[in-house]
């Protein structure tokens, strides 16, 4: 599951994103603590604390004191805010600029855009 190219308290809270995106975690819905989380992951507890502390902070989770921690009612709207918000600058703008580079008119990507939206 985790890899070299971020921290893995970065990777599990990333994936803990993937999942309330997805849906896969509902709003009040519990999750792992984080000694299951190390458990299951055989991570270090304090790496698992670690990535929830800063979805806590995100505020993506919430904790409920003595029963552990819970995904924010309004998570998935603010995940999915957040991702607009930055999908044109990472996503559209670097395409944009590759098809200039390589004689591509922007014409042709938006029917290609189209072409797969009817997909």
């Amino acid at each position: 599951m985790f890899d070299d190219r971020s921290p893995i308290y970065r990777q599990i809270a990333d994936r803990i994103k993937a999942d309330v995106l997805s849906g896969a975690l509902t709003a009040d819905e519990q999750v792992m603590s984080t000694n299951q989380y190390a458990a299951f992951y055989r991570i270090n507890p304090a790496t698992a604390a670690k990535a929830f502390q800063q979805l806590a902070d995100e505020g993506v989770l919430y904790k409920k004191r003595g029963i552990g921690m819970f995904v924010s009612p309004d998570a998935r709207d603010a995940l999915r805010a957040e991702r607009r918000k930055s999908f044109f600058t990472d996503v559209v703008d670097p395409m944009v600029a590759e098809a200039r580079a390589v004689g591509i008119p922007l014409s042709d990507v938006i029917r290609r855009i189209t072409e797969l939206e009817g997909k």
